[in-house]
């Protein structure tokens, strides 16, 4: 498979084709022009001399064990040595996150936000279509996050499957894991963290459970979210956090 002149998306059930050559051994291509496709149909484009990476979450974040085959995923063991791969990168200069996440595994989500928000390099989140549960760190977790109007994203308080004990000790646990997610999301964002529980415990906003729904107004009213924006706001404001770095 070649990357000339080619754009091909690749799922992420798929085995990664060979990638190709370091960037720098690249010749100059005009503004756009795809430089590398990897196993999450991320790409790596260039414009006015600035190369930017483009990171997809979509569907549900697998976490340790493996969801089934019909179920579309971002596995975080493919993006963690991505995102170490673009922040030791002398080409790359900065990342744009696309979202559109039901949410999953809420230490693997985690692990993925705390690692976009300790980056050097600038980065942008955008949400489309949504950012639910543990997508709402990582939308974040970016240095600027931007959502558009039609999106949403879902607050309620940390959820889990199969056999629970109900035992004092696994109400702790769920208020401590419930509490790194609380911490994180004001550390990250414009938003209180009372206000973030309030949100989270909110009752009447969802059909048999608790919580809040989100759209992009909101989200960006309530500080959650930076700006409403889509995907050339983004980009553009991206760009701009890179040749200010420069300066």
């Amino acid at each position: 498979m070649t990357y000339d002149n080619l754009i091909e998306p690749v799922s992420p059930n798929e085995t990664p084709s060979a990638a190709p050559d370091d960037l720098s051994s690249e010749d100059d291509n005009t503004d756009g022009d795809i430089k590398q496709i990897v196993e999450t149909g991320s790409v790596t484009v260039s414009k006015d001399g600035h190369y930017i990476h483009c990171l997809t979450i979509i569907g549900q974040i697998e976490g340790h064990f493996i969801l089934p085959p019909q179920n579309k995923t971002t596995k975080y063991e493919h993006v963690i040595p991505q995102l170490v791969a673009i922040e030791e990168s002398k080409d790359i200069e900065g990342l744009i996150v696309i979202l559109n996440t039901v949410g999953g595994d809420i230490e693997a989500g985690l692990a993925l936000a705390e690692l976009l928000s300790g980056m050097r390099k600038p980065t942008v989140s955008l949400v489309l279509g949504g950012g639910h549960s543990i997508g709402v760190p990582l939308a974040v977790s970016a240095k600027k996050s931007f959502i558009v109007p039609s999106a949403t994203m879902t607050v309620h308080p940390v959820r889990m499957n199969g056999l629970v004990l109900g035992v004092p000790q696994t109400l702790s646990y769920f208020d401590k894991m419930q509490e790194r997610i609380v911490r994180f999301v004001a550390d990250n964002s414009s938003m209180k963290s009372e206000r973030f529980r309030e949100l989270m415990t909110a009752t009447g906003e969802l059909v048999m459970d608790v919580g809040t729904v989100l759209d992009g107004e909101t989200a960006v009213k309530e500080g959650l979210i930076d700006c409403l924006g889509g995907l050339s706001d983004a980009l553009d404001c991206l760009y701009g956090m890179i040749k200010e770095e420069k300066k």
